[in-house]
């Protein structure tokens, strides 16, 4: 007989493995496309103070991420989420990572952890949020990991959704699939509005406190 912790682990572990596939509506409200990105103040993994204001002018990425999740290992082990945060840095952008998973939940760090983790594999964020009560998450209405928004110059949402357009842990099924976060970005160097401004997001819930 499994005893209440071993129990609790098995559960969580198949949780984390699950495709969660929420709608926006679910438990949180979400930020709106075309609208002004929800603004906030915290800390990074590097001790240093982040906030959105200062990066006005510039197109930002957000990504929740959570690294024991299988989709976020899909995205990273294969390189394709390093090469995106390369690709794009290199042209101006400004690439955070955000962890909203709360304390004692899976996939919470504290900065040292979450820089450590970021070299192992291959990372090349502008930076890393931490967001251990989730305020930050929840007024974007984050919901997986991965989960993307990106805003404008001009602090507008312009795409929220998935990574891309195949909603598996398959590493394969990256070259089959429409990176949204690249048309997206194609869109916006073209001046065109985004066509695929918002998609739904797969991945593994975000581990917030409540």
């Amino acid at each position: 007989m499994l005893n209440a912790n071993t129990l609790r682990r098995t559960v969580l572990s198949l949780a984390a493995a699950s495709l969660p596939l929420f709608s926006a509506t679910a438990a949180h409200a979400a930020a709106e496309i075309g609208q002004p990105a929800p603004a906030f103040n915290a800390q990074g993994a590097d001790g240093k103070p982040v906030s959105l204001a200062s990066f006005k002018g510039k197109t930002v990425v957000l990504e929740w991420t959570n690294h024991e999740c299988p989709f976020v290992v899909k995205h990273y082990e294969s390189g394709n989420i390093p090469q995106l945060q390369k690709e794009f840095t290199a042209k101006g952008a400004v690439w955070l990572q955000v962890i909203s998973s709360a304390p004692d939940k899976q996939g919470h760090v504290d900065g040292p952890s979450a820089i450590k983790i970021n070299g192992f594999r291959n990372a090349a964020p502008s930076g890393t949020v931490l967001d251990p009560d989730g305020k930050i998450g929840k007024a974007y209405g984050a919901q997986t990991t991965p989960h993307l928004f990106i805003i404008d110059p001009a602090g507008q949402l312009v795409y929220k959704g998935g990574i891309d357009s195949i909603p598996s842990a398959s590493k394969a099924d990256i070259a089959k699939a429409d990176n949204y976060v690249k048309l997206a970005f194609s869109d916006l160097a073209a001046g065109r509005k985004v066509a695929h401004a918002s998609t739904k997001p797969y991945g593994c819930s975000i581990k917030y406190a409540d």
